[in-house]
């Protein structure tokens, strides 16, 4: 069985342009996961802008990962895991190395 991490995050610097709030996102991201029958091991919750690396909540999120924990990420869009090419191209590497298996 494939398990999945849950990640929300929304923006502190941006308040009026969120869409979801984290309420929201877990709600909606909870009844995919009940609906198309996806194991969640654990849900992530950050409060952070993406523009920049080093979030400490989705760095151990990854380090998770690497360590075999989850094979999946479940978000409400992708710009929620990230902003920045640091961060994008860790989670790159990740899929092309096949750590991360599906978003």
């Amino acid at each position: 069985m494939q398990k999945y991490f849950l990640y929300a995050r929304k923006s502190t610097d941006v308040e009026d342009k969120q869409i979801l709030s984290i309420e929201s996102q877990l709600a909606e991201l909870r009844e995919l996961a009940k609906r198309e029958s996806i194991y969640i091991a654990d849900e992530f919750v950050e409060k952070r802008s993406a523009k920049i690396p080093g979030r400490p909540i989705f760095n151990t999120m990854l380090s998770r990962i690497q360590n075999g924990e989850a094979q999946g990420i479940v978000c409400w869009k992708i710009d929620r895991l990230s902003r920045n090419p640091v961060d994008s191209g860790k989670i790159q590497w990740m899929l092309q190395q096949n750590i991360i298996q599906h978003i």
